[in-house]
């Protein structure tokens, strides 16, 4: 069974960045190193009047502390473990935000329909990547580049239509926020499947894609 934040015992725990315990520099620092994603840090919470407010300054920030803070961020995320060390020293709280299209796409599903294709996809024996869950109740599963092309394709010859279903496909020119950047008051990003040696190389969204159409399709 899947279990978010599993713990994982033996060698491979000293690899996989922690979601507790660690700076937001030392995670950062930890996926360039190790996983080679690219990263570039987003906006940041304040303390506001006793509360905790976006960096932008936007009292009704949608994404309060997880969205980029510049237009340029696509040409500022780096894969350089130096170079992010650098920019999360200059804001040690910044969120931590990964561009799509890049080393991966994301495969973003409501969390209901996640939890049941991990179950799905657990029975099917398949290798996962990376999963991710959000404060606002998403999922989103890691998969090769490539996936934003392929999937409205592979769900139409399921008998789905993309617009028919709660799924979207994170590519080239978005971002996802990765552990343990926080919502605003609604919470942390956490891994519902962690990034392991063992899931280093992703899954191709067509390997993915029956179980979470399926899944998705259940929960509308």
């Amino acid at each position: 069974m899947f279990i978010v934040e599993e713990t994982i015992a033996g060698t491979e725990a000293a690899q996989i960045p922690k979601q507790r315990g660690e700076s937001l520099l030392e995670t950062a620092v930890r996926y360039a190193e190790e996983r080679h994603w690219d990263v570039f840090p987003g906006t940041w919470l304040e303390a506001v009047d006793g509360s905790q407010q976006c960096s932008c300054g936007d009292a009704a920030c949608p994404a309060p502390g997880s969205h980029p803070a510049r237009p340029d961020w696509a040409t500022q995320a780096t894969g350089s473990a130096t170079v992010a060390r650098r920019m999360w020293q200059k804001q040690p709280t910044a969120s931590i935000l990964l561009p799509t299209g890049r080393t991966f796409d994301a495969i973003s599903v409501p969390e209901t329909a996640g939890f049941l294709a991990l179950a799905r996809m657990e029975r099917m024996e398949l290798t996962l990547g990376p999963v991710t869950l959000t404060p606002d109740r998403r999922m989103e599963f890691f998969v090769l580049p490539g996936a934003a092309v392929k999937i409205p394709d592979l769900v139409r010859k399921l008998g789905w239509s993309l617009s028919s279903l709660d799924l979207a496909v994170l590519g080239e020119g978005a971002y996802v926020a990765a552990p343990p950047t926080r919502f605003g008051s609604r919470g942390a990003v956490q891994w519902a499947c962690r990034p392991t040696p063992a899931n280093r190389w992703l899954p191709d969204a067509e390997e993915l894609i029956s179980p979470l159409a399926y899944a998705c399709g259940r929960d509308r």
